[in-house]
């Protein structure tokens, strides 16, 4: 486990003294995000807000109904249910979108991104530009020419359209990638399903502050950000979903100070098991099309949305998009059948040959090895995509010191598969409330570790007496380690 070291506490301590704010908006109240963070580049993700605050917690939020068609009634439906039902949105008396748990309206005006090298003194600036109102209010930073393994700090100002006066900012900082021929200890978080009705404390998820604590370089979510299924039947609704969760002040806490990695899956994309061309009533006005739009407003991304990021000489990983490409799952299993398609797997397979890291991972939103319960049928450790997981196992087989991070499921686990000995780590979810779905005691032959809870996963690669570790450790939300496993490089 890495230790904070002394220069970044007072970092941290800094920038979480540092939010300005005048009377009169725009406002930065959905924080910030710093994320594609690389040797020598950046996006800062930010988004202008009409109050300096989000409505609090003991708002109301709307009610869903369903239409029967035999009766031509709309009532609640059962449970975690999808029914192929017309819903209708029902706002408490007195309440609309700007005024129900969370909201936190966007706000035309401009901003302004100033970062320097900690320890410089001159500040490098990019100039006013007005936020998208049709992106939600926000804006992309991309900057370029930064320095490989080093530290940088942000400040980020808002404005109004008119006028000189700086209206509100926010401060940050990040870790830069080393170049691949450094040997650099790093450590990184990874985590997945953080549905906003289970969040651990009334500021968020508990996990993120004491994920901080471990200094990670960076952090990879791996989808299912937030679960759009029972409340976004409409546009509108599924921005407010982001904005209620990154309004949060441990989400924002977090993310002004670690560089994020973000991938989608079902939930935040769309609904369950989703995949391009569905059809269902059960969400009403919102759109599959409408949410991997919307994916791309709401964290800061690059051109693909699959994408590989090398962190010195021993670690490169591999993110992958799992959604946009699939076959529709019903569909028949064999060759023709995909999760990632054609171009895709032909990136993933010559960008892993290319690679000299000791140590390669691919970060998956879904399983690759699993175990996983009979009954799912959309991920490559299930029978619905068995021809192209095999694929994928038995390519990374072939690659010394290879293994595979996955999100999605709601419970801690390390695997191995029998047939190839492809190790799989499950990072679980956010929190206890969280976990579920298999069974404590279900232990299976693959199993190496096994707990049905909540948390997050940590992975640490450095060097001891010059022979370069990677290490996996699993921890409870509150920072108990659960299970720690340690490679060698072979």
């Amino acid at each position: 486990m890495k230790k904070t070291t002394g220069l970044f506490l007072i970092l941290l301590m800094t920038v979480a003294c540092t939010l300005a704010e005048t009377g009169a908006g725009p406002f930065l109240a959905t924080g910030i995000k710093i994320g594609e963070v690389d040797q020598h580049s950046a996006i800062i993700w930010v988004r202008l807000t009409e109050n300096s605050q989000r409505v609090g917690n003991e708002a109301p939020v709307p009610e869903m109904v369903y239409l029967d068609e035999k009766t031509g009634k709309y009532a609640p439906k059962k449970g975690s249910s999808r029914p192929n039902k017309k819903p209708k949105v029902i706002y408490p008396e007195g309440s609309d979108i700007n005024h129900i748990e969370g909201a936190t309206p966007g706000a035309a005006g401009r901003v302004r991104l100033k970062y320097r090298k900690f320890g410089a003194t001159e500040w490098h600036q990019v100039n006013w530009t007005a936020v998208e109102p049709g992106k939600d209010y926000t804006h992309q930073f991309r900057i370029k020419g930064l320095g490989p393994g080093a530290v940088y700090e942000l400040d980020v100002q808002a404005a109004a359209l008119k006028g000189d006066a700086v209206t509100a900012s926010l401060t940050g900082t990040f870790k830069t990638a080393p170049n691949k021929e450094t040997e650099a200890a790093v450590n990184f978080i990874v985590t997945t399903g953080t549905s906003y009705n289970d969040k651990d404390t009334g500021d968020g998820y508990r996990f993120y502050g004491t994920a901080l604590r471990l200094d990670p370089e960076f952090f990879v979510h791996t989808g299912d950000i937030l679960y759009y299924d029972h409340y976004a039947k409409t546009k509108e609704l599924a921005l407010w979903g982001w904005a209620r969760m990154y309004s949060l002040p441990s989400h924002i806490a977090f993310q002004r100070q670690i560089a994020s990695f973000f991938i989608k899956d079902d939930h935040d994309t769309w609904m369950n098991d989703c995949y391009p061309g569905q059809k269902t009533k059960f969400m009403g006005e919102f759109t599959y099309e409408q949410g991997t739009e919307i994916f791309l407003n709401e964290v800061p991304m690059g051109d693909k949305t699959y994408r590989t990021v090398r962190w010195g000489k021993d670690l490169q990983i591999w993110m992958v998009e799992g959604r946009d490409y699939r076959s529709p799952n019903p569909m028949k299993d064999g060759p023709d059948k995909t999760i990632w398609g054609a171009a895709q797997m032909e990136w993933f397979k010559s960008t892993v040959e290319a690679s000299d890291a000791t140590f390669k991972v691919l970060i998956s939103p879904t399983p690759v090895v699993g175990p996983d319960r009979e009954k799912k049928k959309d991920n490559h450790a299930n029978d619905g995509f068995a021809y192209e997981g095999g694929v994928i196992r038995k390519f990374i087989q072939t690659q010394e010191n290879m293994v595979v991070v996955c999100g999605d499921r709601h419970w801690q686990y390390v695997s191995k598969d029998p047939e190839t000995g492809v190790m799989e780590f499950s990072s679980g979810p956010g929190s206890d409330a969280h976990a579920g779905g298999w069974k404590q005691g279900e232990v299976y032959p693959e199993h190496l570790y096994l707990n049905v809870c909540g948390g997050f996963l940590e992975g640490e690669v450095n060097r001891k007496d010059g022979v370069p570790m990677l290490t996996f450790r699993h921890y409870a939300p509150e920072g108990k380690l659960l299970n720690e496993y340690v490679f060698s490089a072979e």
